[in-house]
């Protein structure tokens, strides 16, 4: 039983550093996969060339799983306590509270197998190991099936453009994207990118939607929490290409996989010590831009590739 326990206990004190690697994003979308696709938000983007592999799936969207949301339309954040690591360890304890109090040890009854605070939040480390699991296989169990792209002829600034899709496609009316298009997104990249170093919220807002712009803006507030502050610099594209676009609900959407250059640092703000990062790299996402129709192209999803 002792020995169980243990292994439990080290089980748990692996995932306790996951979730907070996890949960330490640098640079515009750094290690995380979230926004709106429309339609497509929970349907996987098409592989590419500069993408090869199959797209990280989006953990958080306001964008309900399983309905047909439109422009505009806005879902409640999941859960009760909201999302993240903080809101995950709320419901982690709340509900071993409860498996206390199902089996007849009250609220606090799980302390006792560990004797220890220590104990208590190993239990509820699991416990959001587990539910995270769950919604991990939920999300992948209610994936629609998605139609595989065709190279095309490359374009211009190392974009290379895309084949349309035939009768399995997801929902939404072919789209064609233009040179403009694709300049468009290249001056984006190095824009978000920018504003984001130096968290400029109100030339964020011109860029990104009011989703996207709300997850930078709880990242600022988580490193600002620990003195730091993110600085991108040196970003230029190497190579992109279209995984797929389209038109739904008078809103234009497309998916682009871009391979960039850039230099990532964590940077001290009372001293301006680079703590971490801080040499030149390459990183390849797939960026989700769409447009009311008229508008101009804001970058409104994030998958790590």
């Amino acid at each position: 039983m002792i020995r169980h326990r243990w292994l439990i206990a080290l089980a748990a004190i692996a995932t306790a550093f996951v979730l907070i690697a996890d949960d330490a994003h640098a640079r515009a979308g750094g290690g995380f996969s979230g926004g709106s696709r429309g339609f497509r938000t929970f349907s996987a983007p098409p592989t590419t060339r500069t993408a090869p592999n199959t797209a990280a799936p989006i953990q958080r969207s306001i964008t309900q799983p399983n309905a047909a949301t439109g422009f505009g339309q806005a879902a409640p954040r999941p859960g009760f306590f909201g999302g993240g690591l903080f809101g995950g360890l709320a419901a982690g304890f709340l509900g071993a509270g409860l498996f206390g109090l199902l089996f007849g040890h009250g609220f606090f009854g799980g302390m006792a197998g560990f004797a220890s605070i220590i104990g208590l939040l190993l239990q509820i480390v699991l416990v959001v190991f587990v539910v995270r699991l769950l919604m991990a296989w939920w999300q992948r169990r209610n994936a629609p099936a998605f139609a595989a792209a065709t190279p095309g002829p490359a374009g211009a600034h190392g974009f290379t453009g895309m084949g349309m899709f035939g009768g399995n496609a997801p929902a939404g009316e072919p789209l064609t994207i233009a040179k403009s298009d694709y300049d468009a997104f290249e001056q984006l990249l190095g824009d978000v990118q920018a504003a984001y170093s130096d968290e400029d919220i109100a030339a964020l807002r011109a860029k990104v939607t009011p989703e996207m712009l709300s997850y930078f803006s709880e990242q600022f507030s988580q490193n600002a929490s620990r003195g730091l502050i993110n600085r991108v610099s040196g970003v230029k594209l190497l190579q992109g290409d279209l995984a797929e676009a389209w038109r739904e609900d008078g809103a234009e959407y497309a998916t682009v996989a871009m391979r960039f250059a850039l230099t990532d640092s964590m940077v001290e703000r009372a001293s301006g010590r680079t703590v971490d990062g801080g040499q030149p790299g390459e990183v390849t996402e797939l960026w989700t831009f769409m447009r009311a129709r008229g508008g101009n192209w804001l970058l409104s999803a994030i998958q790590q590739a």
